[in-house]
């Protein structure tokens, strides 16, 4: 840890008033079952009050916050065969990451407990949860108000929340992160001074203050808006977007591109967009007057799932993330994390998403499409391009959306064919309409006289479950989904 935050950090604990909830000053007392007591009644207290860490501090006198110093080492402390962290990690339910560390503090030596906030559920020492009330430290559960506020704040870890960079200079924000995107992308004027440029980035959570006057960077900021990924931890720079493109049908051919993202998803979206159209080969689309090359898939099918992918993937997953790969007749754009909606509903549900911080930011600054609507224009626009349409499936731990390119009906498999057919009466759905024989022959191509091949797919469609006759009475009426 950096040594001079430490010595801040201490400093603008004393600097309060007096103990809180959350804080609490000792001189030596070493006494393990106190700390066991402390960490779980702090750490719930924090939950409670809003705060994200609990300290337990060594050195510092409770009444005049001066520094003290203190001999306690809990490295050196034993209980029964265990050292004492050990056994703290072993007492503690459910295991927490708290830390202990020594503070050089110029007016001699002070010991840090950090202690997560709860998360998950109330922490408890040997069984036991409690609570931190004045300088008392009683049961939870004699205090049931507090146990139901506690239940209410208590929620699970957001990763967009965690910090990419700590205790950074204001000149460092302003050369990680790229702000002036940030203003241009939310349509907001670029103040004319640092503190207005760092008001607006703390009001988003990109940053937050840390002690010192200086600031955290967060995992949000830091993903969105880094001017350049590798100047953060390993991990957070395995999330850049890697590109990926084959000369033939599967991962055995010869490599013809590749480029790892460098800069945070907000900052890079339209480039990498950009990117990818210029690669693709082109279709030549006659107009009225003139003849256009227009590229293999629709831009804004390749935006939305290259967005969803950003959005709805597992930041918890380490050494992973986003990928598209490039065959000679399909994308694939793959990111880790199993798909928290079935993938024959996705089109229809409105989509869970495991960061909805990252997710309402990047709506709001129309990198996206609106809530639930933004793989209906995917597969819409298959359909316009007469494309197979898309398939979207859990591969593992990790959810996959397929562009295929131009195919005749002939070259379908049955299983394309089916979830066209699927894919158009939702659709067709969406709209207050149905599917009928005739609509689904101008999506597949069918000419009039071959309706029957259309009726065929029909009939594959119901017998797999995926559509039903919208009215049993009036078997004409058409064919909505299964779901409806």
């Amino acid at each position: 840890m950096n040594a001079a935050r430490d010595i801040d950090l201490i400093d603008h604990l004393r600097a309060l008033p007096a103990e809180t909830a959350w804080l609490e000053f000792k001189g030596n007392n070493g006494d393990p079952d106190m700390i066991g007591k402390r960490c779980a009644a702090l750490s719930n207290a924090a939950r409670i009050e809003g705060q994200d860490i609990a300290y337990l501090v060594w050195g510092v006198e409770d009444g005049s916050h001066t520094v003290v110093g203190t001999s306690f080492d809990p490295d050196t402390r034993k209980v029964g065969n265990q050292l004492l962290p050990l056994w703290l990690a072993n007492s503690l339910q459910p295991s927490i990451a708290f830390s202990f560390r020594t503070v050089a503090h110029p007016q001699g030596r002070v010991l840090l407990l950090e202690i997560p906030a709860a998360t998950g559920a109330p922490v408890a020492f040997n069984g036991v949860p409690y609570i931190r009330i004045g300088s008392a430290t009683p049961k939870l559960t004699d205090y049931p108000e507090r146990y139901q506020r506690l239940i209410e704040k208590l929620q699970p870890y957001r990763w967009e929340q965690g910090i990419a960079r700590q205790y950074a200079s204001g000149d460092e924000v302003l050369t990680l992160l790229d702000y002036s995107h940030y203003f241009q992308l939310t349509r907001q004027p670029l103040p004319d001074n640092r503190g207005g440029i760092f008001d607006k980035l703390e009001a988003d959570r990109l940053i937050v203050a840390d002690v010192g006057q200086r600031w955290n960077i967060t995992n949000l900021g830091a993903i969105l808006f880094a001017a350049r990924l590798g100047d953060f931890e390993a991990g957070l720079a395995r999330k850049a977007v890697r590109f990926v493109a084959y000369g033939g049908k599967n991962r055995a051919a010869t490599v013809t591109h590749r480029m790892d993202g460098q800069r945070g998803y907000a900052v890079g979206l339209q480039g990498l967009v950009d990117y990818l159209n210029g690669l693709l080969p082109k279709n030549e689309h006659i107009g009225a007057t003139l003849r256009e090359a227009r590229p293999l898939f629709p831009e804004i099918a390749i935006r939305e799932l290259v967005a969803n992918a950003l959005i709805h993937q597992d930041m918890t997953i380490s050494g992973a993330g986003p990928q598209i790969e490039l065959f000679e007749d399909r994308l694939e754009i793959s990111n880790p994390g199993a798909p928290l909606v079935q993938p024959d509903r996705m089109i229809d549900l409105p989509p869970r998403s495991r960061n909805e911080a990252l997710a309402s930011l990047m709506r709001r600054m129309g990198l996206c499409e609106e809530q639930g609507s933004g793989l209906d224009k995917v597969v819409q626009a298959c359909e316009v391009a007469q494309l197979p349409a898309p398939l979207f499936r859990a591969e593992g731990h990790a959810t996959q959306a397929v562009l295929y390119g131009p195919r005749s009906f002939a070259h379908m498999t049955p299983d394309e064919r089916v979830r066209a057919c699927y894919f158009h009466a939702v659709l067709r759905f969406l709209s207050g309409d149905k599917m009928k024989n005739a609509s689904l022959c101008v999506r597949l191509g069918i000419a009039p006289k071959n309706a029957a091949q259309a009726s065929a797919v029909i009939n594959r469609t119901l017998d797999a479950g995926l559509i039903r006759v919208a009215d049993l009475e009036h078997p004409r009426a058409g064919y909505v989904p299964h779901w409806a």
